[in-house]
C-alpha cells in the first residue's frame, strides 16, 4: 500500500509540475480534483503535497517557464540594473506594456493563481482528512504552511495587480467562474487575517534541517512587508491611481505597519544584527543559512524546485564575460552612486572624485559590486579598451575581450552579491547559498520607516542605524526629509539585488527612478597604465503611468468579463 500511495504522490508531483506552464487561473476544476484519498489518509505523504507548494515562492529566476527568464531576476528591471543582452526589452519598459505582453511578466497571474488554487483545495480538505485525525500536531502545522503560502502568494499578486479576487476555497463546477476583483484594502485585510492563523499554527523556529520551511517568524515578516506596501503613497487615496482596487485608506496604517514589524523585532529578541569586520565577511552573509534570515528558499533538498541548477546558474550568469559569465543584469551606474563614501557622506555631497569613482566607497558598494579594476576570483576585472593596443591589449572582460563579448557589461558593473567564488563559474554547485525572501535587516527598515511617518524621528534613527552602522557606516544623524531620504538609500544599498527595489520605487512614486536615463562608464586604460573613464547613456527607459501595475491577461478578461482592466490598458 505504502509504494500504491508514493507511486500516485509522484504522479501528481509530475503532472503538476508539467501542467504548471499551462495552468490559468479561472480554470473550471472540480474541488474533489485531485481524487487522491490515499494521500490525505497519510500524514508523510500530506506533507510531500506541502512540500510542491513551496515551488510558488520567489526563486533566483524572474520566469521559470521562459528561457532567458530562468537566468536572471527582477533587479534587472529596476532602477539597480538593466538587461544586458542585445539590448533586448525583455520586461518590456521601453515598449511598454500590454494586456496581450508584458514580456517577460506573461506567467505571473496564471503562475500565481495555479498555487493559490492548490493549496485552496488543499485547505478545503485537511480539516476533515484521515490524516489529520491521525496526527493533528503534525497536520496542523503543515495546514500552517499551506495558508502561509497562499498569503504570500496574495501579497505577490496585489503588489503586482493591485486588489484581485480572493478566493478562500476551491471552486466546484456548480460556481461562478465570471468573478469580480475585491477591493486592495479588503485584499490586504485577507492577508493579515491569513497569517494571524498561519502564525499560530506554525513553530517560532524550526531545526537546521528544515531550515526554508515557514515559521511563525516568516508569517509575520510577511505581514509586516504586506502593511508597510499598503500604507505607502501608492496607495494613499489622493494618488493616481486611485479607487478601491488601489486606495488604502485605513487610518491607522502607519501604526499597524509599525506594530507588525515590531512583533518580529520583538520575537527575535530586538537584538543587533550578525556583526561584520569587513566586505567579505559581509558577503558570506548571503551564502548560507544564518539566524538573520527570517524565510528563504534552500536549494539542498530533493523537495524544493530545480534543487542545484537555479542555485549554480547565478554564478554563471551574473560574472563578466571574461570568466565564461553571461553578465545578465549590468547594475547601472545610477544605482552605484546611491552607495555612500566610506565617511558616510553621499556620493552627492561628500568627497566623490568621478575619475576615481571605486575608491574611498563604503563596505557595501565592494561587497555587492564588480566595477573595473575589483580583485575577483584569483584577477582584477578588466572592463576597460586599450589606448593602444600595440602597448597593452583589451582588457579581457571588455567588449573586445575574451569569450561572448555580446555578454559584456553595458554600464562598467556587474553584481558580485551572492556570488560563491570558492565553486567554479560553470557548473559549480554552492550547495547551502539560499534565495532570501525575508531578513531581519528588512523588517528594522520596515520599522523605522513606519516611525518617520508616525512622526517618531528618534526611532526612525534608531533602527536604520541598526543597519548602516552594522555596514560600517557612522551613524544617521538626519532629521526631516533628509532622514526620510537616508531610510530609503539604506533600503537600496542593504537590500540591493534581493527583489525590492522594483516595487519600493513604484509604493514610493518615485518616477525618476522608474523612468530614466540608464548611466553606465566606459573604461579606458591609458599608455602609462592608467584608468580614465567616461560616463555616458547606455539606454533611455521611459515610465508610463500605467506601469505602477501589471494589467490583467487578456486572456484572462475574455474567459470572466467582469475582471476590471487596470488603468491605461
Amino acid at each position: 500500500m505504502k509504494h500504491l500511495i508514493s507511486r500516485i504522490l509522484l504522479l501528481l508531483i509530475v503532472v503538476f509540475s508539467s501542467a504548471a506552464c499551462n495552468d490559468e487561473v479561472l480554470d473550471t476544476v472540480a474541488r474533489d480534483a485531485f481524487g487522491e484519498d490515499l494521500i490525505y489518509s497519510d500524514p508523510n505523504q500530506v506533507e510531500r503535497l506541502v512540500f510542491t507548494a513551496y515551488n510558488s515562492t520567489e526563486s533566483w529566476a524572474i520566469n521559470r517557464f521562459q528561457w532567458w527568464g530562468r537566468r536572471f531576476n527582477i533587479e534587472a528591471g529596476s532602477y539597480e540594473a538593466k538587461f544586458n543582452f542585445r539590448d533586448l526589452d525583455l520586461f518590456r519598459l521601453r515598449a511598454g506594456w500590454t494586456p496581450g505582453n508584458s514580456g517577460i511578466f506573461n506567467q505571473k497571474w496564471s503562475n500565481y493563481w495555479s498555487y493559490v488554487r492548490r493549496t485552496n483545495e488543499f485547505l478545503d480538505r485537511i480539516d476533515d482528512s484521515e490524516a489529520m485525525a491521525l496526527n493533528p500536531e503534525k497536520v496542523n502545522v503543515l495546514k500552517g504552511e499551506m495558508k502561509f503560502l497562499r498569503a504570500n502568494l496574495y501579497s505577490k499578486l496585489i503588489k503586482y495587480y493591485g486588489g484581485v479576487p480572493i478566493l478562500d476555497r476551491a471552486l466546484g463546477l456548480d460556481d461562478n467562474f465570471d468573478l469580480v476583483r475585491d477591493s486592495y484594502e479588503d485584499c490586504v485585510a485577507f492577508i493579515v487575517r491569513e497569517l494571524d492563523e498561519a502564525a499560530d499554527l506554525l513553530p517560532v523556529t524550526r531545526p537546521d534541517s528544515e531550515f526554508g520551511r515557514a515559521t511563525k517568524l516568516a508569517a509575520m515578516a510577511v505581514k509586516a512587508r504586506t502593511l508597510l506596501y499598503a500604507a505607502s503613497s501608492l496607495h494613499d487615496p489622493s494618488t493616481v491611481p486611485n479607487g478601491p482596487l488601489f486606495d488604502y485608506a485605513v487610518p491607522t496604517k502607519w501604526q499597524d505597519a509599525a506594530d507588525a514589524a515590531k512583533d518580529v523585532i520583538d520575537l527575535v529578541g530586538d537584538r543587533d544584527l550578525i556583526p561584520v569586520a569587513d566586505a567579505t565577511e559581509y558577503q558570506k552573509l548571503f551564502l548560507s543559512p544564518n539566524q538573520d534570515i527570517l524565510f528563504a528558499r534552500p536549494y539542498n533538498s530533493e523537495f524544493y524546485e530545480f534543487g542545484t541548477d537555479a542555485n549554480s546558474l547565478w554564478d554563471q550568469t551574473q560574472s563578466p564575460n571574461g570568466y565564461t559569465g553571461w553578465a545578465l543584469s549590468s547594475p547601472t551606474h545610477n544605482f552605484a552612486m546611491e552607495f555612500n563614501m566610506a565617511n558616510g557622506e553621499t556620493t552627492q555631497t561628500g568627497n566623490y572624485d568621478p575619475t576615481q569613482p571605486n575608491e574611498n566607497r563604503e563596505m557595501r558598494y565592494y561587497a555587492n559590486l564588480l566595477f573595473n579594476d575589483a580583485p575577483f576570483r584569483g584577477r582584477p576585472v578588466e572592463y576597460f579598451l586599450s589606448e593602444d593596443v600595440n602597448v597593452a591589449p583589451h582588457g579581457v572582460d571588455s567588449p573586445e575581450g575574451l569569450g561572448n563579448t555580446l555578454h559584456s557589461s553595458k554600464t562598467g558593473y556587474n553584481i558580485r552579491k551572492f556570488q560563491d567564488e570558492n565553486v567554479p563559474v560553470a557548473g559549480g554547485i554552492s550547495s547551502q547559498r539560499p534565495y532570501i525572501l525575508y531578513r531581519l535587516a528588512e523588517i528594522y527598515l520596515n520599522y523605522a520607516e513606519a516611525q518617520f511617518h508616525l512622526g517618531n524621528e528618534v526611532l526612525a534613527r534608531e533602527y536604520v542605524n541598526r543597519v548602516s552602522t552594522r555596514a560600517l557606516q557612522p551613524e544617521i544623524e538626519a532629521s526631516g526629509d533628509d532622514l526620510l531620504e537616508a531610510i530609503r538609500r539604506e533600503r537600496r544599498v542593504e537590500l540591493s539585488f534581493e527583489g525590492h527595489n522594483f516595487f519600493d520605487e513604484r509604493r514610493w512614486m518615485i518616477e525618476n527612478h522608474l523612468g530614466f536615463d540608464v548611466r553606465g562608464l566606459r573604461w579606458t586604460r591609458k599608455i602609462d597604465g592608467t584608468y580614465s573613464n567616461e560616463e555616458y547613456t547606455v539606454v533611455t527607459r521611459p515610465f508610463f503611468e500605467r506601469h505602477y501595475h501589471l494589467p490583467i491577461p487578456l486572456s484572462e478578461i475574455e474567459k470572466a468579463p467582469s475582471l476590471e482592466q487596470n488603468p491605461g490598458y
